[in-house]
């Protein structure tokens, strides 16, 4: 399991953690090591309370095959370190650790609310936790923080196109659903790059986000 940086206080530190994230993403596997058949799933998802003092996180664990609930668990820890867009894995890491280590058991696969590849190091959070657990991990998320699309996307449900950074994919732009905006998909570790946008369509149902982090954020919301 990587270890967790003490906070950036300097320009320096910022830049140490920029080379740590560089290290890390040697330890990235963009190949399908996940369970087949896969038996469990679950959703993680990070925000701040007490204007950023803490940080919560939440993980539900579905059975892979009716998505019925079989754990949830919410880890609140002190926020270590401050937000910064592209440092986002360093500052969230302990509490999705917390919230893992809470659960029943692991899952097969995470879906991580946030980024995996799709990252300007290719370190998001979901890449950044599958390599600090060992689990299979594909990011979600709404917006791009790097890249662009290679083509306009389609409006129909589970359309997709490459999101690339220059000459390199980095992930996926992918319509879920209708008339919604797409999500942003890319894997964490473990999963490879062509696997990521048939995993999100898999779990995906009527609704943008697929139900892994859709119900964690219900569960996140109620507490």
């Amino acid at each position: 399991m990587a270890a967790t940086p003490p906070p950036p206080a300097s320009a320096g530190d910022i830049d140490a953690l920029h080379y740590l994230q560089q290290q890390l993403v040697q330890q990235v596997e963009l190949r399908d090591r996940f369970a087949q058949p896969l038996r469990s799933i679950a959703g993680f998802v990070t925000a701040s309370e007490d204007d950023g003092a803490t940080l919560r996180a939440t993980a539900l664990l579905l059975d892979a095959d009716t998505l019925a609930i079989i754990d949830r668990q919410v880890a609140r820890l002190p926020a270590a370190m401050p937000e910064i867009t592209d440092l986002q894995g360093f500052r969230v890491l302990p509490a999705l650790l917390e919230a893992l280590a809470m659960l029943k058991h692991p899952p097969d696969l995470a879906f991580v609310d946030g980024h995996g590849t799709a990252h300007p190091r290719r370190l998001g959070i979901a890449a950044h936790f599958g390599v600090a657990t060992g689990l299979p991990s594909i990011g979600v998320a709404t917006s791009i923080l790097t890249g662009e699309p290679r083509m306009a996307l389609h409006e129909m449900r589970g359309a997709f196109t490459p999101l690339r950074d220059g000459r390199q994919q980095i992930g996926w732009v992918l319509r879920s659903r209708p008339d919604s905006p797409p999500l942003i998909v890319s894997p964490g570790h473990r999963v490879a790059m062509a696997a990521a946008p048939e995993l999100v369509m898999r779990f995906t149902t009527s609704h943008r986000l697929p139900e892994p982090i859709r119900l964690a954020g219900l569960a996140a919301s109620a507490t």
